[in-house]
C-alpha cells in the first residue's frame, strides 16, 4: 500500500485552500493594535494562486483565482476587479513559466514566489492609482508585500502535498 498514491480531489487542492484564504483574510482584518500599530494584512490568496499554477493546468483554478480576487475587492472595499486582475496576472505568469520553475531549489522557488508577488502588487498598485487617481502608500504596500512573502511555506506545502498524491510526479 505504501507504493500507491491517494487520489487528491479538486476540493482538497482548490476548494479547501480557497476557503482557508477567505477565513484567514477575515481573521486578520480584526482590528488588533500593538503599541498603536496594526500589523500588515498579507494577501493570503497569493499562496494558492502560486501553487495552483505550479501544480497543473486546470479549468477550475482560474475561476477560483477570480473568485478570490473578487472576494478581496469586496472585503477590503477596493475597486472592483483590482485583486481579481492582479491575481490572474500572477497566475498567468506562473503558468507560463511553470516548466522553468519545476524542480528548482527552495531558495529559487522562494525567489519566484517573491517575483510573482511583486508583479501582482505592482499590477494592483497601478490599477489602484489609475482607478482612484491617488497613489497608495508605498510603505504600506511594502509591508503588505513582505507579509505576503512570509506565506511561501504554505504554497510549498500545497505543492508538495499534490506531488505526493499524484502518481505522475513519482
Amino acid at each position: 500500500m505504501s507504493g500507491q498514491a491517494r487520489v487528491l480531489a479538486p476540493w482538497e487542492w482548490i476548494g479547501a485552500p480557497m476557503l482557508q484564504c477567505m477565513a484567514l483574510t477575515i481573521l486578520f482584518a480584526v482590528s488588533l493594535k500593538v503599541f498603536g500599530l496594526q500589523p500588515p494584512e498579507p494577501v493570503f490568496a497569493m499562496w494558492p494562486v502560486f501553487a495552483w499554477a505550479m501544480i497543473r493546468p486546470s479549468i477550475l483554478a482560474p475561476f477560483a483565482v477570480l473568485l478570490l480576487g473578487l472576494f478581496l475587492d469586496a472585503f477590503w472595499g477596493g475597486p472592483t476587479g483590482l485583486w481579481a486582475v492582479s491575481l490572474l496576472v500572477a497566475y498567468g505568469v506562473v503558468l507560463a513559466a511553470r516548466n522553468m520553475m519545476v524542480g528548482q531549489s527552495q531558495p529559487m522557488m522562494l525567489f519566484w514566489y517573491a517575483s510573482v508577488t511583486a508583479l501582482a502588487f505592482g499590477a494592483g498598485y497601478l490599477i489602484s492609482a489609475v482607478k482612484t487617481q491617488t497613489y497608495p502608500s508605498l510603505v504600506a504596500v511594502g509591508w503588505q508585500f513582505l507579509a505576503t512573502i512570509v506565506l511561501y511555506p504554505l504554497a510549498n506545502r500545497l505543492i508538495d502535498r499534490f506531488e505526493d498524491a499524484d502518481v505522475r510526479f513519482r
